[in-house]
């Protein structure tokens, strides 16, 4: 098949996709493509890549300290929208954002920290940047009706990343396809820029793909779109397991296989209220999931410890970085580690010539920008949204399952990647697990989400009954 064959029959599909999962009886915000968007760019390349002209930064240096105009245009409009959309609302999101006293707490300390950064300039407008990761969260958490707005940010950035990874992969090779200086070992990227990225994408929203599919075949209710909304579901959930499968990244494969594994056994009624079972099974499994990527075999560790598998180990990496540290306790500063050309030089010596910007362990890159301060803050968002997530397990069995999820398969992708990052996928929707804990656990009422779709003519007659039963009230006082 020719690339231009290609093209239109994608385009079809994805059209398909859209209308199979269509669902009219359903009103969600149309604020809620803002964060669309924000995960469209997230996980595939920067906006300046892919308009002619657009930046290209000329070394190491300009990247890390330089973004493209275009891209900071983007994000600050996403921000500023977004932040109207949530003044809007008021007394919900101030709920939420209420319970999420850990999350409020590392954000304070990031933002003290670019004081004693050595880019005070650069730190402090990569903190505003991130507090879009907050912004978007809390927009799908405010939603009217949280479960099919979360339903749908899953299904309308995933019909497009999907079909577009795997059309770049196969019939655009330069795009799609990206090959190590070293050894010349094929890696598959799809829309974005490495195969790491393109694995962290694809099992953050597969995992939530998997979670629709569940809460649909669950639920009690049969509305008449739910047959084809599941081959929807079925088809994006095979195309995401087709892009782990080809992405080759052992950390998020193994991660994904550990949150769908905590997904699966969490939806058995047996485990419902069962704290001790749930912490016995993640202790378990966490236990399993590491010695997978750090004793699973000399290549596969190798594989799992780092973006380029020429490397020696990750052991390297991290003996060197921690004496560069340059206060302990503080750390760097937000985002301003990297910065500094003279410890990417000696990193460079000691791992043969690789000029790297992360640590590739979340912890430690936590530790280089903001210290044992921020590690332990880091360590209080796991553990509080853990219980509360848990807790929330409780009372939603839906929700819950979801958010043990990603909160226990991100502390374990964490151990060799550094997804403690603004604007990390996987940090995104670490940051939606912690909120939407505290706000379940703290009692905020999701009932409205947890009534899967009906058909519009039921939604009509509903509110003719109410309407006319509030009348009734009204006349008989």
């Amino acid at each position: 098949m020719s690339p231009s064959i290609a093209n239109l029959a994608y385009a079809l599909g994805i059209a398909g996709l859209f209308l199979l999962n269509r669902d009219n009886s359903i009103r969600t915000s149309r604020a809620l493509w803002l964060p669309v968007l924000y995960l469209w760019v997230l996980g595939s390349r920067p906006l300046a890549y892919w308009m002619n002209g657009g930046f290209r930064p000329g070394s190491i240096d300009q990247a890390l300290t330089l973004d493209s105009p275009i891209d900071e245009a983007f994000f600050a409009a996403l921000l500023v929208l977004g932040l109207y959309v949530l003044v809007q609302r008021g007394q919900r999101v101030f709920k939420f954002v209420g319970a999420s006293g850990p999350v409020l707490l590392y954000f304070s300390y990031c933002f003290l920290s670019v004081l004693w950064s050595d880019s005070p300039s650069v730190s402090g407008k990569r903190w505003v940047k991130s507090i879009g990761d907050l912004v978007m969260i809390l927009i799908v958490l405010t939603d009217r009706q949280p479960m099919a707005a979360l339903s749908r940010l899953y299904s309308r950035t995933a019909i497009i990343l999907f079909p577009l990874s795997m059309l770049f992969c196969k019939y655009y090779p330069d795009l799609g396809r990206a090959y190590d200086p070293y050894t010349g070992r094929q890696m598959f990227t799809g829309l974005t820029t490495d195969k790491n990225m393109l694995g962290v994408i694809t099992y953050v929203l597969t995992l939530g793909v998997l979670w629709r599919v569940l809460s649909i075949l669950r639920s009690d209710e049969k509305p008449r779109n739910r047959r084809r909304v599941l081959v929807a579901q079925g088809a994006l959930f095979a195309a995401g397991i087709y892009l782990l499968i080809i992405a080759d990244s052992v950390t998020s494969k193994v991660a994904f296989a550990l949150g769908a594994g905590l997904m699966l056994v969490t939806s058995l009624k047996f485990m419902r209220r069962r704290a001790a079972a749930v912490h016995m099974l993640v202790l378990l499994l966490i236990g399993s999931a590491s010695s997978m990527i750090l004793l699973g075999g000399q290549d596969s560790a190798i594989q799992a410890l780092g973006r380029n598998p020429t490397l020696t180990g990750r052991t390297v990496i991290w003996a060197t970085l921690i004496p560069m540290e340059p206060n302990p306790v503080l750390g760097a500063g937000f985002e301003s580690f990297w910065l500094n050309r003279d410890v990417r030089e000696k990193l460079a010596v000691a791992t043969g010539g690789q000029d790297l910007n992360e640590a590739h362990d979340g912890y430690l890159e936590v530790y280089l920008e903001l210290g044992w301060v921020g590690v332990g803050l880091i360590v209080l968002i796991l553990v509080d949204g853990y219980r509360r997530s848990v807790a929330a397990f409780r009372r939603n069995p839906t929700w819950g399952s979801l958010l043990i999820a990603y909160i226990v398969s991100a502390m374990v992708y964490n151990v060799t990647e550094a997804g403690f990052r603004m604007m990390d996928p996987i940090w995104v929707f670490l940051l939606f697990a912690v909120a939407a804990s505290g706000g379940i656990s703290s009692g905020i009422r999701l009932e409205r989400s947890e009534v899967p779709s009906v058909t519009a003519t039921s939604t009509r007659g509903r509110k003719t009954i109410e309407w006319v039963a509030a009348r009734g009230v009204r006349s008989s006082g």
